[in-house]
């Protein structure tokens, strides 16, 4: 099949791809067709540039201890391995004649120089390499569940995470629709059973966070926004106007 001329079904595949639902053969299909096609290749390179930029909405979350004790003993068996390396090594490069003889102990001692020369080098890589993996977890955003709103086109609208540390739904408009200025949209969580609960209501921002709780995000299969009267309308009454973005909240460890 010809993805570029069914422009809605590429763009569902190419925010599936970028968001890693896309797997196994249709995975593969979907890359092999990405290598091939140009316009495949741009709606997954645009998806990716879409999700990158979600990292600017996320604050610093602190790993588990867990995690440094992982570094830690990583890089103290990476620097027993580089010594155990050197060591061999000088071993095999020392003379085999008396070290009294004529330059013999100038080379030995600018040999063990060498050494601990190279040694220091190895202690400051292995301590900037731990600082800039300790930076990227700290900046790496904690998302677990995530939802590509689309019309009734399957054009995506509006691409939806939830923090659990921050216990917070971001929100970021992906599309082109603009509501008019005497109306709001407002988001809702269609549970199994029962009425339709508010979210929140939507301000004209590109981009937007609001308070949620994981219990209640965990047992919603599906996200919806609706076109309301501006400010938006009480949870308890459901949406008023039509709904014009639904998606399903897929459970995703980032």
């Amino acid at each position: 099949m010809k993805l570029s001329a069914h422009p809605a079904l590429l763009e569902l595949l190419a925010a599936s791809y970028a968001l890693g639902t896309l797997r196994g053969g249709a995975r593969r299909r979907f890359e092999a067709m990405a290598r091939e096609h140009a316009v495949v290749r741009a709606a997954a390179l645009t998806w990716q540039g879409r999700l990158a930029s979600m990292t600017e909405l996320a604050h610093p979350v602190a790993p588990d201890p867990a995690v440094w004790t992982r570094i830690r003993n990583l890089i103290e068996a990476e620097q027993k391995e580089h010594a155990m390396a050197r060591q061999r090594a000088a071993a095999r490069a020392l003379p085999v004649h008396d070290a009294s003889a004529s330059g013999g102990w100038l080379r030995s001692l600018a040999l063990w120089r060498g050494a601990a020369a190279a040694g220091a080098v190895a202690t400051v890589l292995a301590v900037v390499v731990g600082v800039n993996l300790r930076d990227q977890l700290a900046n790496a955003p904690a998302v677990q569940y995530v939802a590509v709103l689309a019309d009734d086109q399957s054009t995506a609208s509006m691409l939806v995470t939830f923090d659990p540390n921050k216990r917070q739904l971001v929100l970021q408009r992906v599309g082109g629709y603009t509501e008019g200025s005497d109306k709001s949209l407002q988001l809702w969580a269609l549970p199994p059973e029962g009425a339709p609960r508010s979210l929140g209501v939507l301000d004209h921002a590109p981009a937007l966070r609001l308070p949620a709780q994981e219990s209640d995000v965990r047992a919603v299969p599906t996200l919806a926004i609706s076109l309301e009267p501006r400010g938006g309308v009480p949870s308890d009454r459901g949406p008023t106007g039509p709904v014009l973005f639904k998606g399903a909240l897929i459970e995703k460890t980032l």
